[in-house]
């Protein structure tokens, strides 16, 4: 089989820069240069978190280069030109504006928040430079969001911000390298922060503190980072969501020590502290796929909250031995109604469905619920426009099996 992907030469002595999927599992890769000379590329490192690879040829001579421009620079509306050789037509120049920046969306990882442009790019396109109006590389074009996999008016280019970053590291060390603390994270919306007294929607709040792979301490837990904590500041900066910690984080350097502010519960009050954590670096992500579980047949769920469209059940001794619940505490959601409030809520920025079978609730605004009364009484409470905030277990699987993943559910009541 023969594949066919773009790419451009960031330095004279021949690094070519592209996307991972281009070369991904290729016996043999063949660069071909405007000039029609043709030469063996030779991979020197990828990095799946952002689709990037760095090849390398070997020739005579000091290579014309590309540069990378700030891709932080670049406004929506800026022109820009997208370069490479669709189906196969080398040297294809086509253009188009940057419809908008930073986007995401569950097909995404963490560190790919795309330019968007409807610069036309096609197959074949991946990997070519999105340049702007001084021929500067602000992007690598690496997806298109199409129906038959062709041009449909939007495209993706991975800013060259990051793109720098990566190549960067793949030429010091082989490899990308990011600082890691060991949590899973979710924004601060507007409804936590009312529920919390929060004086703005920023910061991450602390669903999750994991285990390192050899089952030592990650490093926040090292350094006393529990779930629930909410993350303001980091070395005096403050955070504006996860995703900003997240990126941050990773391009601090491994080893290195940072500063973080938080918020923590205590008695019913957010306290203020601060704590310094060594960075550790960033392992592999493994993918986690949600498991719902058909409801056992004896489960009787004693009541429905039918102003959310959920059934909810107690966890009984029976359903702990069924292993059905996604948590030892909290109330048992034996049913989601497709017509309900909560079918229509998302969790971004995977867009994951709120709620599904098999989740336990284990807290609503604040409030430990493990009795439907618990529940009910806090539901009693809301008028609508009120904020909610949900604490919620969920069950996934990942290639080392399952476990227990939290998650914070933000929404305003109707």
């Amino acid at each position: 089989m023969r594949g066919v992907g773009s790419g451009f030469v960031i330095d004279a002595t021949g690094y070519i820069v592209t996307n991972n999927h281009v070369i991904e599992d290729a016996s043999r890769i063949t660069v071909s240069l405007l000039t029609g000379e043709r030469y063996r590329g030779k991979v020197i490192g990828v990095d799946r978190e952002t689709d990037i690879a760095l090849i390398k040829i070997e020739a005579d001579r000091a290579l014309p280069v590309m540069k990378f421009g700030d891709s932080n620079a670049v406004q929506v509306g800026d022109w820009v030109l997208a370069i490479g050789s669709p189906f196969g037509l080398d040297q294809t120049v086509t253009a188009g504006i940057i419809s908008k920046k930073e986007r995401d969306s569950q097909a995404f990882t963490s560190f790919q928040r795309f330019l968007q442009t409807d610069a036309a790019i096609n197959r074949g396109n991946s990997g070519g430079p999105l340049v702007n109006m001084h021929g500067e590389v602000i992007g690598v074009n690496s997806q298109i969001a199409t129906l038959n996999g062709d041009y449909n008016g939007i495209g993706f280019a991975l800013p060259a911000n990051e793109t720098s970053f990566v190549y960067k590291q793949i030429v010091a060390q082989g490899k990308v390298k990011r600082g890691y603390l060991g949590i899973n994270l979710e924004s601060v919306h507007d409804e936590f922060a009312k529920v919390y007294g929060l004086p703005e929607a920023k910061g991450a709040i602390v669903t999750f503190v994991g285990t390192a792979e050899n089952g030592e301490q990650t490093p926040a837990a090292a350094a006393g980072i529990v779930g629930n904590d909410i993350i303001v500041e980091l070395d005096g900066q403050p955070i504006t969501n996860a995703q900003d910690l997240i990126q941050r984080i990773a391009s601090t350097p491994v080893g290195q020590q940072v500063k973080l502010g938080f918020l923590r519960e205590v008695n019913g009050k957010l306290e203020r502290k601060n704590v310094a954590v060594n960075l550790g670096e960033r392992p592999p992500q493994r993918e986690l796929i949600e498991t719902p579980k058909p409801s056992p047949k004896s489960a009787n769920p004693k009541g429905n909250t039918l102003r959310l469209g959920i059934t909810l059940a107690e966890i009984t001794p029976q359903l702990l031995a069924d292993r059905q619940v996604a948590g030892t505490k909290g109330l048992y959601v034996k049913d989601v109604d497709a017509n309900g409030l909560m079918a229509e809520i998302r969790i971004p920025p995977t867009n994951s469905p709120a709620l599904i079978e098999g989740d336990a609730i284990t807290r609503i605004n604040r409030v430990q619920v493990s009795s439907l009364a618990d529940f009910q009484r806090v539901l009693n409470t809301l008028k609508v426009g009120d904020p909610v905030v949900l604490n919620v277990s969920r069950l996934a699987r990942d290639q080392k099996g399952e476990r227990l993943v939290p998650l914070i559910v933000q929404f305003t009541y109707q």
